[in-house]
């Protein structure tokens, strides 16, 4: 239980914890507790909220800096008898339910840029989703009545804890809180009917998000992770994020030089070869289809693919 974890350290980006003498894994999520939404953390097998440490979403820990890293840390020693949930029986949400922004880099993977038979881009192609397009783990892809071409994919999504403008590519991992898995549900009629690709990113339920944030300092170099996406069982994409084009560092100082960052942004950083519209022939998504999406020390997204009513 956690009750026999201690918290130790606060180096100012994530808390490390001991059990029975060994650093274990802590994981950041969102609960569904009854009525509402409370953020908490995974470890050991169990789930904690942190609504009691005085916390109304994961933003406001990420916002909080070395001080709410800190109270997570304290409360994870002394929190009351009885705030514990076994964590196979508890309810995750997206861990960020209305990311301030969610940015997306398009032709990001040298093998997805060949198979779609465009040549590697100079500077990244940026685009957006919107946070009505946010659901989370088990819940369900919604296709719309008005696309024929639904299509998945997998991606490595960075999650901004310190925001701030003009960040040196040198200075990335300052601001990076941790990384989840997005799936980048694309409604391809509707993206290629122009040269503005947001309009088919963005409907209802397409921002998967999930299961959980795991901290930066777990991940000793995400340019070097298996990333995979498998279609009722098939595998559909395997890559790893060792092919992507334009890094981590070049995107946040890319990024930044345009716009600030802020705490609980979403950086996707793109999809590895093995999309469904490259396929001959193309392979879409239809009602039954499960999605399920892993990436070496992440975890698994999975969720359901259902008809719009």
């Amino acid at each position: 239980m956690v009750a026999a974890i201690t918290a130790v350290g606060g180096d100012g980006h994530a808390p490390r914890l001991l059990h029975s003498g060994t650093e274990v894994p802590l994981r950041f999520v969102t609960l569904q507790r009854n009525a509402y939404a409370e953020p908490g953390v995974l470890v050991e097998g169990t789930a904690l909220g942190l609504r009691g440490a005085g916390f109304h979403d994961l933003i406001s820990v990420m916002a909080g800096g070395a001080d709410a890293l800190d109270r997570v840390m304290r409360w994870m020693d002394k929190h009351p008898f009885g705030e514990e949930l076994e964590a196979e029986s508890a309810t995750l949400l997206a861990p960020v339910a209305r990311p301030p922004k969610i940015i997306c880099v398009g032709l990001n993977y040298r093998d997805h840029a060949a198979e779609s038979g465009l040549a590697l881009p100079e500077v990244p192609t940026i685009f957006a989703k919107f946070p009505t397009a946010v659901i989370g783990p088990r819940q369900a892809i919604v296709l719309p009545r008005n696309s024929t071409r639904p299509d998945y994919e997998a991606e490595l999504c960075v999650v901004i804890g310190k925001g701030g403008r003009h960040i040196p590519a040198a200075r990335w991992r300052e601001h990076v809180f941790g990384y989840t898995i997005l799936n980048d549900v694309s409604a391809r009629d509707f993206q290629m009917a122009t040269s503005q690709w947001m309009i088919g990113k963005t409907f209802d339920t397409f921002a998967p998000i999930g299961p959980a944030i795991v901290t930066a300092d777990e991940i000793a170099d995400p340019h070097n992770l298996r990333i995979s996406l498998e279609l009722n069982g098939q595998t559909m994409q395997d890559s790893n994020t060792s092919n992507l084009i334009f890094k981590i560092p070049q995107l946040i100082e890319h990024l930044s030089s345009v716009f600030t960052l802020e705490p609980g942004d979403l950086i996707a950083t793109g999809t590895p070869a093995g999309v469904g519209f490259a396929r001959k022939p193309p392979v879409y998504l239809k009602p039954g289809d499960e999605v399920r999406i892993r990436i070496e020390g992440l975890g698994e997204l999975v969720n359901p693919v259902v008809a719009e009513a």
